[in-house]
Formats: C-alpha cells, sequence, structure tokens
C-alpha cells in the first residue's frame, strides 16, 4: 500500500490494525558509466514496495535525496547536507507519528546516509515524548539491503569477489530490474579502481575516475537483479515482521 496513492480514509483504517510504516530512502548520485543516478532510490523504492506487497504494510513516499556531498564531481548527482538530510528524515518521522505511526522501518540504499539517520532518530526519540501522546513507544530502525542474508550470499554467486563498494554490480543490476527499457550498454574494458579512503569530491573523482569504487558493474544483468529483488524482498519483509511485533 503506497501512501501516496491511499486516500485519508484509509490511511485511518490502516492505523487501526498497524502503526508500522516502511520508509525506503536512497540518494540521487552518480553510479558509474552504465549505473542510473537514481540508483540508490530506486534500489530502496523497488524492494520497500515489494516487502510490502509480502507484508500488507504501508509504504511512505521515497526519499529519493540523499547525503551524497563526495559524489559532487560527478554531473547529474544532487547532494543534501548531512544536518538537512537530518531534518528531513525528523520531519517525515514526526509527521507521520502525529496520526498514530508508531513503527519506522526505513530501507536504506545508500551508506551516505546512515550517520544522518541515526542523528534523526535520536532527535526524533528526544522531541517525540513531549509533543505527542505514547510518543515514548515509538521506533526506528534502518535495514540497509545490500547487508541482509540474501544480498550478501547472491553478491558472491553471481560476482565472486568484483561486485565492489560503490557503484556495484549488485545495485544496477537491481536498478536495471526495476527499469530495463533504461539499461545503458557501455563498453567496460575493466573493474573500477580499487577501494580506498576519500576526502571529498574532487579526492573521489581522482581516486575513481569513472565513479566506481572496486566494482565489475559490467557483470550486472536484468536477470540477476531479479533474483536479488525476489530474494532480498523476503528477507526484509521478514525483519519487517519481527520489528513491528517486538515489545
Amino acid at each position: 500500500m503506497r501512501l501516496q496513492l491511499m486516500s485519508w480514509p484509509e490511511v485511518e483504517r490502516y492505523l487501526e490494525d498497524s502503526e508500522g510504516v516502511i520508509v525506503p530512502i536512497g540518494a540521487t548520485e552518480q553510479h558509474g558509466p552504465n549505473g542510473l543516478i537514481g540508483t540508490d532510490a530506486i534500489c530502496a523504492e523497488t524492494l520497500a514496495w515489494r516487502s510490502a506487497e509480502l507484508t500488507h504494510s504501508a509504504v511512505a513516499p521515497t526519499l529519493s535525496v540523499g547525503m551524497s556531498e563526495h559524489h559532487m564531481a560527478f554531473p547529474g548527482s544532487i547532494s543534501l547536507r548531512p544536518m538537512t538530510l537530518v531534518t528531513v528524515v525528523r520531519d517525515v518521522v514526526l509527521s507521520l507519528a502525529r496520526h498514530g505511526f508508531r513503527r519506522f522501518f526505513f530501507i536504506n540504499g545508500h551508506g551516505g546516509n546512515t550517520a544522518s539517520l541515526d542523528a534523526a532518530f535520536f532527535e526524533v526519540y528526544t522531541e517525540a515524548p513531549r509533543i505527542m501522546d505514547r510518543g515514548d513507544e515509538l521506533r526506528c530502525l534502518t535495514a540497509d539491503w545490500w547487508d541482509t542474508p540474501s544480498a550478501l550470499r547472491l553478491s558472491e554467486e553471481l560476482f565472486g569477489d568484483r561486485d565492489g563498494d560503490h557503484a556495484t554490480a549488485s545495485e544496477v543490476s537491481v536498478a536495471a530490474a526495476a527499469w530495463p527499457d533504461h539499461v545503458k550498454r557501455v563498453e567496460l574494458a575493466s573493474d573500477g579502481a580499487p577501494t580506498t579512503r576519500l576526502f571529498g569530491p574532487r579526492d573521489f573523482r581522482r581516486r575513481y575516475p569513472d565513479g566506481r569504487m572496486g566494482s565489475a558493474s559490467q557483470l550486472a544483468s536484468v536477470q540477476a537483479g531479479e533474483r536479488i529483488i525476489d530474494a532480498v524482498a523476503k528477507d526484509l519483509a521478514e525483519a519487517y515482521r519481527e520489528f513491528v511485533e517486538e515489545e
């Protein structure tokens, strides 16, 4: 059930049976020569929708712009400042909490969001008890889809040690399966540069000229993406059920 396709009476009825909501969050940033700029948001959204079908849960609109400052040397990337993202997440959670939602399951598609998500959750935990009934019962949880058991297993099975750390074959595959008409046919002669630490957008572009961090995204395929979506959605659905049911 996608929140933006529901009416307010439908949401009101939903809240009679469940206080849980899935929130997909990603980013809008470069993903190498053959990866879609919207990959992180597309992955989170696709997996959120599939997980919601399995759990009959509500899905909030996708938060599709994240903290991507380190990608800003590549055209098309868009970034929020860390504290802007904290504020956006805080406002989304507290808005829905005012209507009765108390369990917020964030399906995350971008590692750069993690610090801001953690900070936003503690902003919420501090403020909610002061402004609403049962505010101290509010809970938030982040699930990084690429770190689920099925994602890890399929990464190794499909791509061995060449999946990489950014513009991975796994995430490019998931986005390809979601949008098969937009697959980019690009000849890539080699894998992305090996992963090292980095210190900002110019440094990122210098270390990873084509935008890939240790990945062989040329191995990505629609078929691989379909397998990943099917398996990972089940993992996420199970994690969501456990989260909303725990005391």
